[in-house]
């Protein structure tokens, strides 16, 4: 498949994907913009519709603030409105969209994956190893969610499937001195990238602290500028969760940058324009889907129009 099939095929994936949460805003904001002027009461429905479709207080008041100040006691259509919300959009996300790039004289380039239990995770890390090792990289993957088997059996798959090592212990061993081990074997093995799954458990939130805290010791003492990478992994599905959940982790163990997934299975997308707008962190990539393709890097415009429902040209 040439570049410009794949780039093809992803869109259609992208578009497809964020299907229910452009039908949402899009049949929201013709239901208030049918012939209508725009007046405070319009406004307020809107700002109303911008915040139930999880695009966060500030963002919605941003866009309502923008048609106020050019278009008050006017006619405006709904494509006018949806046209606006995707430059405000735009605006937002073109800060923050920066792909995870692998320093060549890391040796190995440490990336830290974190996010709660069932976000995605593991299979992130999975397709992230494939990408990479399509690139020419080597790659290691590090078990270090040592309390679920389920976890670590995952991760084996997702290494035998891509042909990469899985550096792996007996359930409920020390994460942090796996780690330690994994970033060995990477440094003995001249390995490219070493890709370290964790454990998410929020309902215990002190333990799992103090478990981030000790493995990101663990690596400064291998490598005091490691962590090269540490990437949140936040599933588009819970909505505003995601946001809450950006803010523990990012005082837990110092998030550098976030991917979404399962951007196909909900109509709560927005919620990533929430967490640009309040955190400023780069977004990698976006997921739509479960094949090793449908992780790609993000990109700004076509997400914004899209996720309004503005045609591209």
């Amino acid at each position: 498949m040439s570049e410009e099939e794949k780039k093809l095929s992803w869109f259609g994936r992208l578009k497809q994907g964020l299907k229910k949460s452009s039908n949402a805003l899009t049949e929201g904001i013709t239901g208030i913009f049918t012939k209508k002027r725009l007046d405070a009461s319009t406004l307020e429905e809107l700002e109303d519709l911008l915040i139930m479709s999880d695009l966060g207080v500030s963002v919605s008041a941003r866009v309502c603030d923008r048609l106020s100040k050019n278009r008050f006691d006017k006619s405006i259509s709904a494509e006018e409105v949806q046209q606006a919300l995707a430059e405000e959009i735009g605006e937002i996300m073109e800060n923050v969209a920066k792909p995870l790039v692998i320093n060549s004289e890391n040796s190995p380039h440490v990336i830290l994956m974190v996010g709660v239990n069932g976000a995605g995770k593991t299979t992130t890390i999975g397709k992230l190893a494939k990408q990479f090792k399509n690139d020419g990289k080597s790659v290691m993957l590090a078990a270090c969610d040592t309390f679920r088997a389920a976890a670590v059996e995952q991760l084996k798959v997702w290494g035998d499937r891509n042909d990469v090592s899985v550096v792996s212990g007996k359930e409920g061993c020390d994460a942090a001195g796996l780690a330690y081990d994994a970033l060995e074997q990477a440094k003995n093995s001249n390995t490219d990238i070493l890709l370290i799954d964790t454990a998410g458990r929020l309902q215990n939130k002190s333990h799992l602290m103090d478990e981030l805290k000790k493995i990101v010791r663990v690596i400064h003492k291998f490598d005091e500028d490691a962590p090269h990478d540490t990437v949140l992994i936040l599933d588009a599905t819970t909505g505003q969760n995601a946001v809450l959940q950006t803010e523990v982790f990012m005082e837990m163990a110092g998030v550098s940058g976030l991917i979404m997934t399962k951007l196909d299975g909900t109509a709560r997308g927005g919620v990533l324009v929430a967490c640009a707008e309040k955190f400023k962190l780069p977004i990698h990539a976006i997921g739509v889907g479960e094949s090793i393709d449908d992780l790609q890097a993000f990109d700004p415009n076509d997400f914004s129009k899209m996720l309004v429902g503005v045609e591209i040209n």
